[in-house]
């Protein structure tokens, strides 16, 4: 039977349209319970579970499937519906185009209204089709809202219909759910006596007439990390002059979470503060002791030149939220028997949440995830509940999987789905393989790479050629060539955008058998590149380039270290330590010219663990050690991208996947030319040119690693390099290379952008056919966004798993003495860099129940004065390095000054273990 409607919708253009939709109904579609006879086998198969288990429910006591209504799947998909605790869903029941179901608006009803009156006939349908069901076999359908009209209209109609939390505080074989219900409203949520400590937000209505006219900005909230009572606004659109708005105090910031979109209010320009230098973290356990806020806020502020203000506001609004699953710890209630707990989250942007639960004693020193349900405008903290149980803390395997979630890295093993479109094995290269590509398979090539590498991307060659000159390959894994577009492996693969490399395991973003095997590019054996060959000259002038598909044969894989070993060798001349050597000479032409460009050399501190065979702990860290060789693969590895970013642009000027690097604004490099001036040196930051010059000649003969202290300075003042499409913007240009145009090409094993600029140079060069999503510069932005979100993601992961090992490494080696250099100084605390370690951590010099010594902070030095010592960016001091495990949620390496000694501030030298961790031990036993 055919059903349809005609009715009339203006275009953008003011026309008119005439749309028909029409409704195809059946009345042979089955109900899909299993050993129904009703039916008479119309369905194919059962689509709800033959034998529905018993829930144990008090309120329905026979054997049912559960028919949720719109809004109850939205509130709870996060918490008990996801863990498969509630008994059978039956949203799959009979589909909408069924004769007896289907549900036509009614005029003057809306279409929410329709949804719910289409899901009480089909509840209804339900109850009364699988009434005819033998009396042993007979099941029921529950209705479940949260709507109370919708629930006494279905009661009114004969359908079995009860709230979540009715429904759910019934299943007495499982009374830990009522922990995972979603609160269902911020107002229905409000503390009873709580008094109102939040302004309301405005509605979208209003808050988008707000933006519209300029009374407000829209922008993404991010909250800093080192102070809770800050954060920063990021205004999205062209307006320059505002581009980032700091909102202090918790008035102000009313209740906007990390990385929400809100609505800001500009405050008059008297009104304007600078970035507080204060270090600040929310260690209260009394959840709505807001006065004790109110007297933090006092110290945010700072008397500071006025240049250094900068465009203030507040959060009038919340346009959109952006909750996610937090990962953290519960600080269990100090009242017996309270239900009510707060939830501290592994990110210390995130504010505390407060939960209900009876699992308390059982979650405590536990991982767990909370998720927010709303947060009230007379509670100090959001509401939230209970998901999942991670496991203990310190684990190892718990800590990763928090940083893994935390960081949003897809880290589930690959679906059948993606396996299935592996190549069988055993592989070989086949003749059909060989057609478009070359075959190099008799020269010699081998690779350069860390220890332990296994999925090798890269490989290079250099040899003399007839008329003198030089002959120089970059021959890069063809992964494109295993994966296809479209497919679920390519999709899976584009997903997960970039192999994540965490100090124990790597998170692949291709299956093993192609990042280990297949693609990487390992000694002899035959394996598909993509070669980048250029002829140059002795001066490493680059004469000719062509692409091609390959075939190699790597004649060895070798470690930088032995790659080194053979450049400097006197005895060795075989021709592999003769392609290094010529690879070597052309590398310092390259690089020398280069930095005459205005290329930079920054810095940043890397470590390395060395781990115990058997019980994998970090037994060693230190700083990564680069040789000759590490700048040698970069060198031909930025050629080689800058080499293809000119051809697929040539090609594709409108779908070229380039990567520019922007220059920071001029106010980022405040703190560097600051710092350098207290040194007696200037640094110029007009152009990249200037900046590198500056650096090169900022040299202290009676301070060697000054110029190193610089350059990690240097490099927190750029911004984030981004992939882009070249059709999307105009400015191509990579400020830290010094170079006009530049992408990604050298790493697909790793990262899925390479594959997308293989593709493109595979269409370029005749290697390949092209497909309509390689063409569509819309498709292509939305794939960089996700692109350049995975990378952050990625790269913050890392760090946190540096974090963690280097906490286990101190754990295990108690108190260590060390020289520092102070990176920064704030209004009561200085961060320094460990050298040996490379490792950075805050002294603070003003701690709970203990006396405050005299802070003097001065911003334009800037410099801190404490009691009668100043202490400056970049002096010397020496720190006690230890683990401060008195706060299980937040354990962190605690740093005390040592030298120079200010009394009732520096520890004593000989200060043991035990004398910083315990009395904070005995006080929370008090506490309790």
């Amino acid at each position: 039977m055919l059903k349809s409607k005609t009715f009339l919708k203006k275009t953008r253009a003011g026309g008119v349209m005439k749309i028909v939709r029409e409704h195809y109904l059946r009345d042979d579609i089955g109900c899909g319970a299993a050993g129904c006879s009703a039916c008479g086998g119309a369905h194919e198969g059962p689509a709800l579970e033959p034998q529905p288990q018993d829930s144990a429910s008090t309120l329905c006591p026979r054997p049912h499937y559960l028919l949720p209504d719109t809004n109850v799947l939205l509130h709870q998909i996060l918490s008990a519906w996801r863990l498969g605790t509630w008994a059978f869903v039956a949203s799959s029941l009979r589909p909408p185009g069924s004769l007896e179901t289907y549900v036509e608006q009614e005029q003057g009803e809306n279409s929410n209204d329709r949804n719910d009156r289409a899901i009480r006939v089909a509840a209804k349908w339900y109850n009364e089709h699988l009434n005819k069901m033998s009396a042993e076999n007979q099941l029921q359908v529950i209705f479940i809202t949260n709507d109370r009209k919708n629930k006494d209209k279905a009661i009114e109609e004969g359908i079995p219909a009860f709230t979540c939390e009715e429904y759910v505080k019934s299943l007495t074989a499982n009374p830990e759910l009522v922990d995972r219900l979603a609160c269902l409203s911020e107002e229905g949520n409000e503390i009873e006596s709580g008094k109102i400590i939040f302004s309301e937000h405005l509605p979208l209505s209003k808050l988008q007439q707000g933006i519209k006219s300029g009374t407000y900005l829209q922008g993404t909230f991010r909250a800093s990390r080192e102070n809770y009572l800050e954060a920063t606004v990021w205004i999205h659109g062209d307006n320059e002059e505002n581009k980032e708005i700091i909102v202090q105090g918790l008035k102000n910031l009313n209740r906007a979470i990390h990385e929400d979109i809100v609505a800001v209010e500009l405050f008059p320009k008297s009104q304007w503060v600078a970035p507080s230098s204060v270090v600040l973290h929310d260690e209260g356990q009394n959840e709505d002791d807001v006065e004790e806020e109110e007297e933090k806020e006092c110290i945010l502020k700072t008397v500071v030149n006025e240049k250094m203000l900068k465009p203030t506001g507040r959060v009038v609004g919340i346009i959109k939220r952006n909750w996610r699953p937090y990962c953290g710890m519960l600080s269990k209630s100090d009242i017996k028997e309270s239900r009510r707990h707060l939830f501290t989250p592994a990110d210390k942007r995130i504010p505390r949440i407060r939960i209900e639960t009876r699992q308390a004693s059982t979650l405590e020193g536990r991982r767990i995830i909370v998720a927010i349900d709303g947060w009230p405008r007379n509670s100090r903290y959001p509401n939230g509940h209970f998901v999942k149980n991670l496991g203990d803390v310190g684990d190892k395997e718990t800590e990763t999987e928090v940083l893994l979630l935390e960081h949003d890295v897809p880290y589930q093993p690959f679906s059948q789905a993606v396996l299935s479109f592996l190549p069988k094995m055993p592989w070989s290269i086949t003749e059909q393989d060989m057609k478009n590509r070359e075959d190099l398979r008799h020269l010699c090539i081998c690779s350069v790479d860390p220890p332990g590498c296994t999925d090798i991307d890269d490989a290079l060659h250099c040899r003399e050629l007839g008329n003198g000159n030089l002959e120089v390959g970059v021959h890069i894994a063809d992964v494109s060539h295993f994966i296809r577009p479209g497919n679920a492996l390519d999709q899976e693969s584009a997903r997960r955008g970039t192999t994540v490399y965490l100090c124990e395991k790597r998170i692949d973003m291709v299956p093993e058998l192609l990042s280990s095997n297949l693609c990487s590019l390992r000694c002899d054996v035959d394996r598909l590149a993509f070669s980048c060959i250029w002829e140059m000259n002795h001066n490493a002038e680059i004469l000719k380039t062509r692409f091609t598909k390959s075939a190699i044969n790597s004649k060895a894989s070798l470690t930088y270290a032995e790659a080194q070993m053979r450049i400097d060798s006197a005895t060795m001349n075989d021709d592999i330590t003769t392609s290094l050597r010529g690879l070597n000479k052309l590398a310092k032409i390259l690089k020398k010219r280069r930095i005459e460009k205005g290329a930079l050399t920054l810095s940043s501190p890397e470590v390395r663990f060395h781990m115990d065979s058997e019980t994998h702990d970090p037994i060693d860290l230190q700083t990564k050690e680069l040789r000759e060789t590490n700048s040698m693969v970069e060198e031909f590895m930025l050629l080689a991208n800058i080499s293809v970013a000119k051809k697929i642009h040539g090609e594709f000027s409108e779908h070229a996947l380039l990567r520019k690097h922007p220059a920071p604004p001029p106010s980022n490099y405040e703190i560097l030319v600051k710092a350098a001036k207290s040194k007696n040196l200037e640094i110029k930051t007009d152009t990249a040119k200037s900046l590198a010059d500056s650096l090169d000649q900022a040299e202290s003969p009676a301070f060697p690693y000054l110029n190193t202290l610089l350059r990690i300075l240097a490099t927190r003042c750029m911004m984030q390099a981004v992939y882009f499409c070249s059709g999307m913007d105009n400015d191509f240009h990579h400020y830290g290379l010094a170079s006009p145009i530049y992408t990604h090409f050298t790493s697909p094993i790793r990262r899925y952008a390479d594959i997308i600029v293989h593709r493109l140079l595979a269409v370029a060069i005749g290697a390949d056919c092209t497909y309509p999503e390689l063409t569509d510069k819309h498709k292509l932005a939305d794939l960089c966004k996700n692109l350049n979100f995975r990378h952050k993601m990625a790269q913050y992961a890392q760090r946190a798993s540096v974090a963690f090992h280097t906490q286990l490494f101190f754990k295990s080696k108690g108190i260590i003495s060390e020289e520092a250099y102070i990176l920064f100084v704030r209004k009561n605390a200085i961060v320094v860099l460990i050298p040996k370690y490379g490792l950075e951590g805050t002294v603070f010099f003003e701690e709970k129940d203990k006396p405050k010594p005299r802070l003097t902070y001065d911003d334009e030095m800037p410099s801190l004065k404490i009691e009668d010592t100043v202490f400056h960016i970049f002096d010397k001091v020496k720190v006690k390095i230890m683990l401060d495990s008195s706060n299980l949620q937040h354990q962190k390496i605690r740093m005390s000054l040592v030298e120079p000694q200010i009394p009732g501030v520096s520890i004593p030298a000989d200060i043991s273990n035990m004398d910083i961790n315990e009395p904070q031990k005995k006080k929370k036993k008090l506490g309790k």
